[in-house]
């Protein structure tokens, strides 16, 4: 097969220059290189880019060898069928390769270079639209002045010109523009001010103020008070100081403020949670500079962190619980008298109530916690516990009988109780049970005996309830409230560790006596809260290796709660929370 190459050049005048040879072989390469056939000096093209095959069926194959590809016939390929007759047109680089058939069965590849602008003859520059525009400098000169107007001069005029009003995220924004100037979009909990930039920006070229913010975080409480953040802060490094002072004369507040925590314009994200350095710097030796406080150091839940101190109350009559370390042996009078182990024993007396009475009645089996404890709503903490639910079953209050009705006494109202029992109708009547003898605490006179005969000895009179061996002192504790016999309010904390979050949810696939030794508790006094030393076996410090679960500090604790108790809900997403702890093993709580 022979191929006949026509390579056009042009000279300095324009002048054709046609070279011709011939090349007697069915297969041959084209590129930068000087031994191709085709030789193209031209750092576009690769040193072997294309080889070119004469088929059996007299069309050629065009295949690339490096990676660069061919463009052939105005689109990119790899590879390529052409047949002579047809004719094609092959780009590589600068040099455009036309393949057509010659007179005698000869393939005819005409080899030439793109014609460049100063190539140009003047009569097409002529036809060009670059002719009719102004010159470069120009139209750079005017764009830059657009700019200067549209970006810089209407966004500072609208802003000076606005009307001075205070801060308000409900409002529309006023300056023209000030887009152009956003870093970045805001974060998620503040996407609704991005068309109002002033609402946190008040002055311009001024960074945005503590006062500003707390326009709309009014109730967002201080950490502490700002003279005790200042002296429990570490001392700065002469490095991070000298960068606050530059920071502080361009207008930044100091050490403290919101915006130097919550950095915004960071993109459409929530702010992640502070790592443990952040508290571990005031933290872990705010002793040696706040003398008088009564916080212990923290640093690192597994290596360095106080005993936890629950609040609750210790003493009859006292109005508000207390805190106290659990380091201490903490017995809570709250005014029950309730032995925990008595009613989760698993062969005793109220576990075979409990299988007696039947699922029909939520029982059927021995009881567990969660026959008394139910999660809240949010499954954080629990519900508090009802007599009229949790208790009424077995711990009957009926006390009469009219017809077909039993009367009970209202619980948790010892006038209305009292009113019940004046209004008891006396008179004598057929017992509903026999009298044979029931065993152990149901048998007559122990605590769980009931007999809807007689009106009981215990309960003929209007006192007698709450008199020794009355129906109420199974459970209460007697008391004296003006002159007249009653029973020990009962006080017990809705929560226990308030500067703390629990999420009793998140561990819910563990059992309540992993944490809560109630099972050996024969006293309502004994406080079953974990320690410290529990909630190790699973959650170590930030860093800690073989943790089950690494936790932070911010994983219990909330930056913003200086007085009151930490809020139910956590400032994180809790769902964020749970399913990070809920695939994992744990055996503890706070």
């Amino acid at each position: 097969m022979a191929f006949l190459i026509r390579t056009i050049d042009h000279t300095a005048a324009g002048r054709e220059i046609v070279r011709e040879r011939t090349i007697e072989q069915p297969n041959f390469t084209i590129g930068r290189a000087s031994e191709n056939a085709i030789h193209l000096p031209d750092l576009a093209i690769e040193q072997h880019h294309v080889e070119v095959r004469q088929d059996t069926d007299g069309n050629l194959s065009l295949e690339a060898i490096g990676t660069l590809g061919f463009r052939i016939d105005g689109r990119n390929a790899d590879f390529a069928k052409i047949d002579p007759s047809h004719g094609a047109e092959l780009q590589l680089g600068s040099a455009i390769l036309t393949f057509a058939a010659e007179p005698g069965g000869t393939t005819g590849i005409t080899v030439r270079k793109v014609e460049t602008d100063e190539a140009k003859s003047d009569a097409v520059r002529g036809f060009a639209l670059d002719s009719a525009l102004t010159s470069k400098r120009a139209i750079s000169w005017i764009t830059s002045l657009i700019i200067l107007i549209a970006l810089l001069a209407v966004p500072v005029y609208s802003h000076l010109a606005r009307d001075r009003v205070a801060p308000d995220a409900d409002e529309p924004g006023q300056v023209l523009l000030d887009s152009a100037w956003s870093t970045g979009p805001l974060s998620l909990a503040h996407r609704g001010l991005a068309d109002n930039c002033e609402a946190c920006h008040v002055d311009a070229f001024v960074s945005v103020r503590d006062e500003t913010c707390l326009t709309c975080h009014a109730e967002l409480g201080e950490h502490a008070p700002p003279p005790r953040l200042a002296g429990g802060r570490a001392p700065f490094s002469y490095g991070d100081a000298l960068q606050w002072q530059v920071a502080e004369f361009f207008g930044k507040e100091g050490p403290g403020a919101c915006t130097t925590c919550h950095t915004e314009h960071e993109g459409p994200t929530r702010m992640e949670p502070a790592s443990q350095k952040f508290c571990a710097d005031c933290h872990s030796k705010l002793d040696t500079r706040l003398t008088d406080t009564s916080i212990g150091n923290a640093s690192d839940f597994g290596e360095l962190h106080p005993q936890f101190r629950p609040a609750f109350y210790t003493k009859f009559g006292q109005e508000k619980p207390v805190r106290m370390s659990l380091a201490d042996n903490l017995k809570e009078e709250n005014g029950l008298k309730f032995p925990h182990d008595l009613h989760l024993n698993r062969t005793g007396g109220v576990a075979r109530m409990a299988t007696k009475l039947g699922k029909q009645a939520g029982y059927g089996a021995p009881l567990e916690c969660s026959n008394c404890h139910t999660e809240d709503a949010n499954g954080i903490g629990f519900k508090p516990v009802e007599m009229e639910t949790a208790c009424e079953n077995c711990h009957s209050l009926v006390f009469d009988r009219v017809g077909g009705i039993f009367r009970k006494l209202p619980h948790g109202d010892v006038d209305q109780a009292r009113a019940n029992l004046l209004a008891m109708d006396r008179t004598p009547r057929k017992p509903l049970v026999t009298g044979r003898r029931r065993p152990g605490m149901f048998a007559k006179g122990e605590a769980y005996f009931s007999n809807f005969g007689p009106p009981r000895p215990e309960l003929a009179g209007t006192n007698q309830p709450l008199g020794p061996g009355g129906v109420c002192r199974e459970c209460h504790l007697p008391a004296n409230i003006g002159g007249r016999p009653d029973v020990v309010p009962i006080k017990i904390p809705d929560r226990y560790l308030f500067h703390g979050y629990f999420d009793h949810a998140a561990h819910d696939q563990e059992k309540c006596s992993s944490c809560h030794k109630a099972g050996t508790s024969s006293s309502s006094s004994d406080l079953l809260l974990p320690g410290i030393a529990v909630c190790r076996d699973c959650h170590l410090g930030e860093d800690a290796i073989r943790a089950e679960v690494p936790s932070n500090c911010a994983m219990c604790h909330s930056y913003h709660t200086p007085s009151g108790p930490a809020p139910l809900d956590h400032p994180r997403d809790r769902r964020d929370f749970t399913a990070m702890i809920n695939p994992l093993r744990l055996r503890n709580g706070e």
